[in-house]
């Protein structure tokens, strides 16, 4: 049987996804965006990956977050997500936000990692390819890179927006000072740093105690959270133990050292309070992070279209008291 052509549902954009503001630009993306990190690798079969794409994009998940070595094995979501492109998204590219990064491993020897003009020039090239594309909405650096000078990784990115292989840039997992430099430089190249891009969650409060959101929101920068769920500590399935077909059972990069008995004390006690708040925990960890307007998104991994369904319903109540807020902060301290 020939699949028929996909055709995403006609209230996409008015059946409950809500779009924010993107720091100080045209841009609104939607609260909760997709990330291919895992599951649209070539070990994953194709056909519940384009479900996901399809039910995103159904849902009015417009963005969709991928890096160069994404998989596994290396490359091969971005080729997923070309396919997904070629057979059904094409038609649709003008209403996509497509991201791609590059900074960690991707191939051997020196110009395959880190952030010099070399490494970042190719491996956008690739992406490219990869994807079925001819420009991604915004490239960002995926990592700070000590021993390239910023200046060279910053002026690249400068180029690729005035070679049109990007619409935008931003930057992942920058310090405090070193993101400060890079707003300020490309700022005075006319090249405005639209995303920063970092790891936040409960478990994980950094950019909010170093004040990197703070800093990215006066520098009228955009930013997006990542892991919000903390690699799935902050869901219901390690509240009984660890399931055989876990992260962690896997051995993936969420390792069993992870769940220590303070750590699980600290789950229940956030079940418990997500519970009486009629959510899930997932629901609640992902509604934390969108309570206020200094995060512009938050990317979710998924591995099933029923997983992907059940983290949308946190936009349906991002609201919390202040005493829920003190109970959250008592928890997780």
């Amino acid at each position: 049987m020939i699949n028929p052509t996909y055709s995403p549902a006609p209230d996409r954009y008015d059946n409950g996804m809500k779009y924010r503001c993107c720091g100080k630009s045209g841009i609104l993306l939607p609260e909760i965006s997709l990330g291919l990190w895992h599951n649209f690798g070539d070990i994953n079969t194709f056909a519940n990956s384009l479900s996901m794409a399809h039910y995103a994009f159904d849902k009015g998940i417009t963005h969709f977050d991928l890096a160069n070595n994404y998989g596994p094995s290396y490359g091969s979501a971005e080729e997923t997500f070309g396919m997904i492109m070629k057979k059904s998204f094409m038609p649709y590219r003008d209403e996509l936000f497509i991201s791609t990064k590059a900074g960690h491993e991707m191939w051997p020897g020196p110009y395959g990692d880190w952030g010099s003009r070399k490494s970042l020039m190719s491996s956008l090239n690739q992406s490219l390819k990869r994807m079925n594309l001819d420009y991604v909405d915004i490239f960002y650096t995926h990592r700070y890179d000590p021993n390239t000078p910023l200046e060279e990784t910053l002026q690249t990115l400068v180029d690729i927006v005035r070679q049109g292989k990007a619409l935008y840039i931003g930057i992942s997992k920058y310090p405090k000072d070193k993101a400060e430099l890079a707003y300020k430089y490309l700022e005075e190249r006319d090249v405005h740093c639209l995303l920063y891009q970092g790891r936040y969650n409960l478990f994980n409060r950094e950019p909010e105690e170093e004040g990197i959101l703070r800093q990215a929101k006066e520098n009228g920068t955009g930013f997006i959270a990542f892991s919000p769920l903390a690699q799935g500590l902050l869901t219901d399935r390690y509240l009984n133990g660890i399931p055989e077909n876990s992260r962690i059972a896997k051995g993936g990069f969420l390792k069993k050292e992870a769940l220590t008995e303070e750590v699980l004390s600290k789950i229940q006690a956030l079940n418990a309070l997500a519970i009486r708040r009629g959510q899930t925990l997932a629901e609640m960890a992902l509604a934390w992070i969108l309570k206020d307007d200094l995060v512009t998104s938050v990317i979710i991994g998924a591995s099933s279209v029923g997983q992907l369904a059940d983290n949308l319903r946190a936009m349906e109540n991002t609201a919390f008291s202040a005493e829920e807020l003190e109970s959250i902060y008592q928890i997780v301290k």
